[in-house]
Formats: C-alpha cells, structure tokens, sequence
C-alpha cells in the first residue's frame, strides 16, 4: 500500500483545522502521537498548549482577549496509566472518566456527538494509544454530522493493533477550508513516520499553513521503558 507523505497533505490544505497523528516510529522504537490546532478567527488563534500531568491543556494566549472558552478551552492529552487519550475537545475527559471506570473508548464516544457550532458542526476526533509489555495499539474515531444535518450524527471507529515501524494514521476535523468548512471524509490517512521526535516536529510544524497554525504537541513513548519525549510548539506567547 502507498503512504501518504504527511508534509505533503499538510503543505496542500490550508485549512485541516485540528489533527491527530498516531503510530510508529521510523525506528519502531517508540509509539508516535501528535496533535496539531489551527485557528481562522481571532479567539481560535488566541491559544497556547501549557504541559499538564504527561499531557497538555489550552489556554489563552491573552487571557483578556477570550471571547467564548467553550469549543476552545480543554485538556487535548491526558493519560491514564499505559493509554494516552488525545481528542479535539472535552471529550478527552469523557473518554478519561469511562477508561478509569473500566468502560470502553467507544462507549465513551456513544454519548457524545459533533460540535454545535452552525454550519459546520465540527467533527469530534478521538484517539488513545496504548503502551505495554514493549507493545503499542491505537484507536481512532471521529463523530460528525450527516452532510451538516444538525439532527443526524455519525460515529466512525478504526483500531490498528499491529503498527507497522514507519506508519501511522492521520484524523482532521475538516477536509480543506470553506464557508461552511466541509468535515473530514473516510478513513484515516495512512502516512509515513520519519525521523527523530525533533525532525518529525519540525516537519509538522514547518508544512502546516503560516497563517492559520496556532500550536503543535507531539509524544514519543519509548515502548520498552514507557519512557516519554514531549515537545510543544506555539505560535503565540502567553501573556
């Protein structure tokens, strides 16, 4: 099968909205999570991740500039013993709160549904990884409207039990821009992992749109000690 340069799907899209990447690295050495926002209006580009507990939280750049927290405040990454759980909104802490209470990710998922924000009614994307005995497994998801009916949701999942060194899935919330921005389509992209966690960040953070990026997490998991390497890249400078 054909991988997707990654740099290249970023390099084309101006708009993406927000991404995840998971899978393995070039070494098959570590798990590889990534998580990437973007932002068209003013309160969507006010907005740094801030490392919390292993994972990261939103904040506003210039707390006096926040319009609505709601869609843009909440924790992207958060970690409950080996699983990493990473979404595009509180979902996060849905997932998190039926995880702990032995509950399943997509029972966590059926209760939750797209964004309400008209028209574009934003599509939820979920994924965790989990890292044990030198082992990694993921899962994906993504919650989204029938072509924009506010009364209709889809829920899609994807699990990849066996990464292959060099590969990884990526989810987006949109599949360009657009008035109103179309929601992701499919199943998630198939792209190659290269490099060292600074190479691989560089290379994310370099093909996203100039305009529009506002912040970039990426986590490498070493799979044989659980170890991690955590790297945060923010255009903007909280106040």
């Amino acid at each position: 099968m054909d991988h997707l340069s990654l740099a290249a799907e970023l390099a084309v899209n101006t708009y993406p909205g927000r991404g995840i990447v998971l899978g393995r690295s070039e070494d098959g050495k570590s798990a590889v999570i990534a998580y990437f926002i973007m932002g068209r209006s003013a309160n969507s580009r006010n907005r740094v991740f801030t490392a919390k507990d292993g994972g990261i939280i939103t904040e506003a750049a210039d707390p006096s500039k926040l319009e609505d927290p709601s869609l843009i405040i909440y924790a992207p990454v958060r970690v409950l013993g080996k699983t990493t759980i990473v979404t595009n909104g509180d979902q996060t802490d849905t997932i998190y709160d039926h995880l702990a209470a032995g509950k399943g990710f997509a029972k966590a998922l059926r209760t939750r549904t797209f964004e309400p924000d008209s028209p574009n009614f934003t599509p939820r994307i979920s994924g965790i990884v989990k890292v044990k005995d030198g082992a990694m497994k993921y899962k994906l998801s993504i919650l989204k409207s029938d072509g924009g009916n506010a009364d209709s949701v889809e829920r899609f999942f994807f699990e990849y039990d066996q990464p292959v060194a060099g590969e990884g899935r990526f989810i987006h919330t949109y599949r360009c821009d657009g008035s109103p921005i179309p929601s992701f389509a499919g199943e998630p992209e198939h792209v190659r992992l290269m490099g060292d966690i600074d190479t691989f960040t560089r290379m994310v953070w370099n093909s996203l749109n100039e305009d529009n990026k506002v912040s970039l997490f990426v986590q490498y998991i070493d799979l044989a000690t659980g170890k991690t390497q955590d790297r945060i890249v923010n255009k903007y400078e909280k106040v």
